[in-house]
């Protein structure tokens, strides 16, 4: 009677083992996934495999390529991926995240951190380097992502935007986003149209000597054409905007590529200062509303808000200045400067995820082909950022961050809004 009572609850044990294992995710089985059947474009200068397998161990690529020359490891996870095409997830050079709840800043928060993080996710931009503003919440979820258990967009931080009054205060500052462990440091080289004080030459170059000495780089928000120069001259490492006010010209092209800097162009910023004169198209796309808060939405009709747009200097100034952008993106594309995607969204109206679809469409529209715009949000934004170790191409031993669209973005780079799927460390995304 004993025997057969202990064979009972051995067998008992055993199915609620085996009940217990099949119900675990497979990340957590070994994590070992083979996506298959795709056609993969990896984010590298190589052409597009046809019938492609993505085999992911731990949430990094383990191998990619044609079926034929791939081998599935034994009880790997098979996700059929026919009829698709796979392309690395997109990065955003320039966003920003957790300070916006509405139309309101000023809400930082470990909370609205992640949920910006996959609401960036969902639309296919798995990698986000936000440029300032970064309070301590940010910098602890930068610090646990590392993990095949990913599940939402990658972030990296810059800290708070310095705004320095002298070259020793400069020094101080940089200092302490150094301690921080920030990714870089972040400067405003800019007057706002004439209606603040521009960072003179000398604080800015000391901002930028003593990044350097600690090991950094820095990423400068500009606007001029002149301030472009000067602050490449002093040794600027990232050029978070557009130069808006005139022709990008020969000496700006020599100074940006002597030193490989790379450019931002953050057309959708310049958008967003001036669209809400009228109600936008977007405002009826499904792919836009259902990540959006209606309230913000009905805010952004109302007539008043709308009006106040249209008879504002500077909305109507910006939307000139985005031309300028356009061109001069075209310009400096041609000239083989870097051009890295962003289009720091993040403040209010400037919508996180679906912007930057938008932003891949106006540099198309500039005149960049769909290859050099999806090379600018992968490979390029990756390299630009000092990302590239990890992210920007689906090669081996990197996280296994990928989009899967029903639609060849080389055809048509508007093709990146039929979205079917997103992975994160080879973690499918809730959309």
């Amino acid at each position: 009677m004993t025997l057969h009572r202990s064979v009972v609850f051995s067998l008992v044990a055993l199915a609620i083992f085996v009940a217990a294992r099949a119900t675990l995710p497979a990340q957590s089985r070994g994590g070992v996934k083979a996506f298959t059947g795709a056609r993969v474009i990896d984010g590298t200068d190589r052409a597009p495999i046809d019938n492609a397998t993505i085999v992911v161990r731990e949430g990094r690529v383990a191998a990619v390529g044609p079926a034929a020359r791939v081998t599935v490891p034994d009880g790997a996870q098979r996700v059929a991926l026919a009829g698709k095409t796979v392309i690395p997830g997109l990065v955003n050079a320039h966003g920003h995240v957790g300070n916006t709840v509405g139309l309101e800043q000023g809400h930082y928060s470990g909370d609205n951190v992640l949920r910006d993080l996959k609401t960036y996710a969902t639309y296919g931009v798995t990698t986000v380097f936000s440029l300032g503003d970064d309070q301590e919440a940010g910098f602890r979820i930068r610090d646990a992502q590392s993990t095949p258990s990913l599940d939402h967009a990658r972030l990296f931080v810059a800290g708070p935007v310095l705004a320095p009054k002298s070259p020793e205060e400069a020094r101080k500052l940089v200092g302490d986003v150094a301690a921080m462990k920030a990714d870089i440091v972040k400067i405003r080289v800019d007057d706002n149209l004439g209606t603040t004080t521009k960072m003179p030459p000398d604080i800015y170059q000391a901002v930028i000597d003593e990044s350097h000495k600690k090991g950094m780089r820095t990423a400068v928000h500009l606007f001029y054409l002149d301030d472009a120069k000067g602050v490449l001259d002093a040794g600027a490492d990232f050029i978070a905007h557009s130069i808006r006010d005139k022709d990008v010209d020969d000496a700006v092209i020599a100074m940006l590529k002597r030193r490989d800097v790379c450019v931002c162009p953050t057309l959708m910023r310049e958008v967003s200062t001036f669209v809400y004169e009228s109600t936008p198209p977007w405002f009826s796309d499904p792919l836009f509303l259902k990540r959006v808060d209606p309230q913000t939405i009905a805010q952004l009709k109302e007539p008043a808000r709308q009006q106040q747009m249209r008879t504002s200097k500077s909305a109507q100034r910006y939307k000139v200045a985005l031309d300028q952008a356009s061109r001069n993106l075209k310009k400096l594309s041609d000239a083989g400067v870097t051009i890295a995607m962003g289009t720091d969204t993040g403040p209010p109206a400037r919508f996180q995820g679906y912007f930057e679809l938008m932003e891949l469409e106006l540099m198309a529209k500039a005149g960049l082909s769909p290859k050099q715009v999806l090379a600018s949000a992968t490979r390029a934004a990756a390299r630009c950022q000092k990302l590239d170790r990890d992210l920007g191409t689906l090669e081996p031993n990197k996280w296994a961050d990928f989009v899967v669209l029903d639609a060849d973005p080389l055809a048509d780079i508007s093709n990146t809004r039929k979205i079917a799927d997103v992975y994160v460390a080879g973690n499918r995304v809730e959309r």
